[in-house]
């Protein structure tokens, strides 16, 4: 368990939060400047914070009014960062068991040849970094942390530096790191579909202070549009089990009790249930069921909240039958056309293509164009 409560000012920022988290992943989630970095530099002991406590699994490594402040060396974390940070001079082996010379021989419990099967890196063991791309190095740099035998892994936006294709690469063995070690990992990150990906409980931050804090689906759904910001980013989710693939198309079929999902992509069925991030620019709003479209995945609900302000927008809150909520942006002018009120039921349309397969586990393979 991580027990995370700390202050830190600064002359030109004033950091105060405080968390818990119980174990898996814990995001910390929040824009540029919101404070993430800041709790992953208090929690790694890469600086001291004003006054606070942290603690891991019952270690107390921080608390200023005891006067205890453990150095970074002797708190057994490992750490991630965007970029790989690889000792160029040494093979991939080199740079992996490093680490484990700082660990004490009692409490190496980690070994190289499972980390090594994991993160598929075992054809790269004679190599230089210099010739890895950079998935293959943020995988080395993420076995290296591993191999100290940490009692918490701090990922510090460790898919920044990487294109599509190699995200969807790692974030595989992050699952795996995960499932297999048991391993708690806090992850900074403000890509939605990482978290939604991966985290079972998120920490969100804004200006220094805890927002929110909870499951991926309280925390990042809004429920206004004053904290809808950033429309682009307002996301909520919704949960399936794989029913089908259309391999011939390249998509799978999830079931829900409000109807069937369409994403892009062939989930493995092991995978379920899939928990799906939706963003609300990507939700369509009918009055009844609609005849023939390119929408695939046409949900049931229920309005039952409408959010609006002087703007030309309006958010609206579903009850999908069965469970779960979908949050929709709207213009005010269609809402008034359609006459749609808290209390009337529609149908929550949902175009694939505009589903992130980041967010999606157990994908084997992208498909191509579903609408």
């Amino acid at each position: 368990m991580i027990a995370f409560d700390c202050r830190l000012d600064r002359t030109d920022f004033h950091f105060a939060a405080a968390f818990q988290a119980d174990g898996g992943v814990t995001a910390l989630f929040g824009p540029s400047g919101s404070g993430k970095s800041t709790a992953i530099r208090l929690i790694a002991g890469l600086e001291r914070p004003t006054s606070g406590r942290i603690a891991v699994d019952g270690h107390v490594l921080v608390d200023t009014a005891e006067g205890i402040f453990v150095p970074p060396h002797a708190r057994r974390i490992g750490l991630v960062f965007q970029d790989a940070l690889l000792f160029p001079h040494l093979s991939v082996r080199s740079n992996l068991t490093y680490g484990r010379w700082f660990t004490p021989r009692a409490a190496r419990r980690i070994a190289l040849d499972p980390v090594v099967e994991v993160l598929g890196i075992g054809h790269l063991l004679d190599r230089r970094p210099g010739t890895l791309s950079g998935g293959e190095r943020q995988r080395v740099a993420i076995g290296r942390a591993l191999l100290t035998s940490p009692r918490l892994l701090l990922m510090d936006e460790p898919l920044a530096a990487l294109d599509s294709a190699r995200k969807l690469e790692i974030l595989p063995f992050i699952e795996r790191l995960r499932d297999e070690f048991a391993m708690p990992i806090v992850y900074v990150s403000h890509a939605v579909e990482e978290v939604a990906r991966l985290a079972a409980k998120v920490v969100k931050l804004d200006r220094g202070r805890v927002a929110a804090d909870g499951p991926p689906a309280a925390v990042l759904a809004p429920a206004s549009l004053a904290e809808a910001t950033a429309r682009f980013d307002a996301v909520s989710f919704v949960t399936g089990t794989v029913i089908r693939q259309i391999s011939d198309f390249g998509v799978t079929v999830l079931g829900h009790p409000a109807g069937e999902i369409t994403v892009p992509g062939l989930i493995d069925p092991a995978a379920s249930p899939v928990r799906v991030a939706v963003r609300a620019t990507n939700v369509t709003l009918a009055v009844g069921r609609p005849g023939q479209m390119s929408v695939r995945t046409m949900l049931a609900g229920r309005i039952v909240a409408i959010d609006v302000d002087d703007g030309p927008f309006a958010l609206a809150t579903i009850a999908l039958t069965g469970g779960e909520r979908l949050v929709a942006f709207a213009t005010r002018l269609a809402m008034e056309d359609l006459g749609l009120d808290v209390g009337d039921d529609v149908t929550a349309l949902v175009k694939a293509v505009g589903i992130d397969e980041r967010s999606l586990p157990g994908l084997k393979a992208a498909g191509g164009s579903a609408g």
